[in-house]
């Protein structure tokens, strides 16, 4: 079924605002609250699991924490842990990160891609509660396994833009997470990519695709939307703007590519109470139509 989150963005909101927002978020009746890690501002899974413990009903999703700054044995640990904590609430991802900054810590590697299909394998066979082996270019574990693995590992998110990143993430993870400022058309080549990518590595089961989509609501919600787009062609297919009604019939175009969850993303600095509100009535219009 179509879902529908929104984010807390670490550039126009500070760590300090983050509780509020997550309350907000709750009370609002939003489903899902997305964070993501870029260096040198908010770690993902102390907030991730901050945000858990303040609210009862509210997911958080990371899109995405970077894996060159963490040994896939702590990223699992930390995973597991919010997990057992919190069950069936964090919807975990991660991705190559920004090069430079993975660069600027001493943690940038030579090939994103076979960091990737090193990391996300083993990631998922330690929250599976296996023993791992390997012996890779980036990833090395000897009889590794969690002591205490989730009773249902989640599924790990990957995130995906360019082809070759797009076609790992169907041979590896459990779901993608799509950057924004895609066309629909952009989003729809990008998940038949990955799908052919799953047919050819015989991986079965489904696939989850998470695409985050610029939205603006209130006053001048157009051009305050547009103008996050930049200078992009067809802008006007890149974003979503109006009230929470007009906005849901909007983002119809972007389900179709069989993107599975809508991650609305505030146009510039928001109210983040007036837009996690609309983005709540948003995902009732949308629940309300699918049904």
């Amino acid at each position: 079924m179509a879902r529908i989150g929104a984010i807390f963005n670490p550039y126009t909101h500070t760590p300090d605002e983050f509780r509020d927002a997550v309350l907000v978020a709750e009370r609002e009746g939003l489903p899902e609250l997305w964070i993501w890690e870029d260096c040198f501002r908010t770690s993902a899974f102390a907030t991730a699991a901050a945000a858990l413990a303040w609210t009862e009903r509210l997911r958080v999703g990371i899109g995405i924490a970077p894996m060159p700054l963490r040994n896939v044995a702590a990223t699992a640990m930390e995973i597991a842990t919010i997990e057992r904590l919190f069950p069936g609430r964090l919807l975990p991802g991660v991705g190559h990160g920004i090069l430079p900054w993975m660069g600027q810590v001493g943690a940038r590697v030579a090939s994103p891609l076979t960091l990737m299909g090193e990391y996300v394998p083993a990631l998922r066979s330690l929250l599976a509660g296996e023993r791992v082996d390997t012996a890779g270019r980036y990833v090395t574990l000897d009889g590794v396994a969690l002591d205490a693995p989730p009773s249902t590992a989640p599924r790990v998110f990957a995130a995906a833009e360019g082809p070759k990143t797009l076609r790992l993430s169907g041979e590896v993870a459990d779901g993608t997470v799509l950057d924004s400022n895609h066309t629909a058309a952009e989003l729809r080549a990008s998940v038949e990519a990955v799908r052919d990518a799953r047919a050819a590595a015989d991986r079965a089961g489904d696939h989850d695709f998470v695409a985050y989509v610029i939205t603006a609501f209130g006053p001048d919600a157009e051009s305050r939307a547009l103008a996050d787009v930049g200078d992009k062609p067809d802008p006007q297919d890149r974003a979503v703007w109006g009230d929470p009604a007009e906005v849901a019939t909007a983002l119809g175009a972007f389900f179709d590519t069989g993107v599975d969850d809508v991650v609305l993303l505030p146009a510039s600095r928001v109210d983040l109470a007036d837009f996690y509100a609309s983005a709540a009535e948003v995902s009732r219009l949308v629940t309300e139509r699918a049904a």
